[in-house]
């Protein structure tokens, strides 16, 4: 009987022993499946990851080749396109191709590989000039109480849905001082990632919507074409003195100025276009008038300095800006003090200006500048035919308008 007790016992251990391996080598199985499908999972997350990594870099190079394009002659043909081009340091590859024309706009397709992934995305980019806003400052901008600032087209005089938008690309406190009883009729846009509660100071304006920036613009610095060197300066001392298209070119200094009589520069004749490499002085009641059948494209290094009852005036109706640029291009600070008699039409790019801006009359175009105040005086119109641009325009680029995967 203790026999047969002994042996059922000893035959329940090895049934048990036996079950316990089961449990083990199943449990042991279902870690290991789970391993081998977590390291698995994880390596197509990241040649996913890879992927897309890819074709968001095809995506960049070819943005960046169509803009490399505009730096040349424009030609319609030859499009860039890539195919199977290797990322440096990883088995990631990339190809893309662009299709479309300036008018409906360009279309991107990149393609990212990785091992077995595959990611495709989109991207339609468009042309984008440098007066996409009616002001845009770097830093500091100051709008005096009483001031307008609206829109209006001047390609289309029945298009009234316009926006005259204003921005800094600043997140300091009070970087936009907006007075009493000033009317923006668009928006009021803050740099990346400020607060509009804080970086702008109301003081009683009427607006749009006040937001932060998505993107920042680096406002790019504009280099003066090559114009033949003419070795003086222009002066007008107690005369008026007429430059026309011939005389097109690089010269030091500008100067106006009084003796008996005022000085006077008139630019007439056609299409002027001026490097002056030093600064601009207008003394007291002298002008510089742009002509009605005229236009003026002023590159400067230097200064411009108004002094008392001194301007810059054009004879050209307010409808088309375009007639009067100015560009600042230096790389150091720049000081202009524009006056303006009357009303006046002229776009201003110079990211590293202040620029302080005197107008009795109505001022039409539109300023990117470091520092810009609006003082005293007209309201301020912004010409939506500016976001109009052609590929030989100054500044002009191929920015990002839509994008999906």
């Amino acid at each position: 009987m203790n026999r047969f007790l002994q042996s059922k016992k000893r035959g329940s251990a090895i049934v048990l022993a036996a079950l316990v391996v089961i449990i083990l080598l199943a449990m042991g199985t279902g870690l290991l499946r789970l391993g081998l499908h977590s390291r698995t999972f994880s390596l197509r997350t990241t040649s996913d990851i890879k992927a897309r990594c890819a074709a968001d870099t095809g995506l960049t190079m070819a943005l960046y080749q169509m803009n490399e394009k505009l730096q040349v002659p424009w030609s319609y043909s030859s499009l860039p396109i890539a195919e199977e081009t290797r990322l440096l340091y990883c088995d990631a590859s990339y190809s893309y191709s662009v299709t479309g024309d300036l008018v409906g706009g360009y279309i991107i397709e990149s393609v990212g590989k990785a091992g077995n992934a595959e990611r495709t995305v989109y991207a339609t980019i468009e042309l984008e000039g440098l007066f996409e806003n009616a002001i845009l400052t770097k830093k500091n901008m100051i709008l005096k109480p009483d001031t307008v600032i609206d829109g209006y087209n001047s390609q289309d005089p029945f298009d009234t849905d316009f926006k005259a938008n204003i921005g800094t690309q600043s997140t300091a406190d009070s970087s936009i001082i907006l007075n009493s009883s000033v009317i923006v009729e668009g928006d009021v846009i803050v740099g990346l990632g400020g607060d509009p509660g804080t970086v702008i100071k109301d003081l009683g304006a009427t607006t749009g919507d006040q937001f932060g920036g998505t993107e920042y613009d680096p406002l790019p610095l504009i280099t003066p074409p090559a114009l033949p060197y003419m070795g003086v300066d222009i002066t007008a001392t107690g005369e008026t003195v007429t430059i026309g298209p011939a005389d097109s070119g690089q010269y030091g200094n500008i100067t106006v100025a009084k003796s008996e009589v005022l000085g006077v520069l008139e630019i007439g004749g056609g299409d002027v276009v001026l490097y002056i490499s030093g600064n601009i002085e207008l003394g007291e009641s002298c002008e510089i008038v742009v002509m009605d059948d005229s236009s003026l494209t002023l590159y400067i290094d230097g200064d411009i300095h108004c002094r008392t009852n001194s301007a810059v005036n054009n004879l050209i109706p307010p409808e088309d800006p375009m007639k009067f640029q100015v560009f600042g291009t230096a790389e150091s600070t720049q000081y202009f003090d524009i006056k303006a008699k009357t009303t006046w039409s002229a776009t201003i790019y110079a990211p590293n200006a202040n620029v302080d801006l005197y107008a009795n009359g109505d001022f039409y175009g539109s300023v990117v500048a470091d520092n810009f105040e609006l003082k005293a005086g007209g309201n301020y119109h912004y010409d939506e035919a500016l976001r109009e641009v052609e590929v030989d325009d100054e500044g002009v680029r191929f920015v990002v308008k839509r994008w999906h995967e």
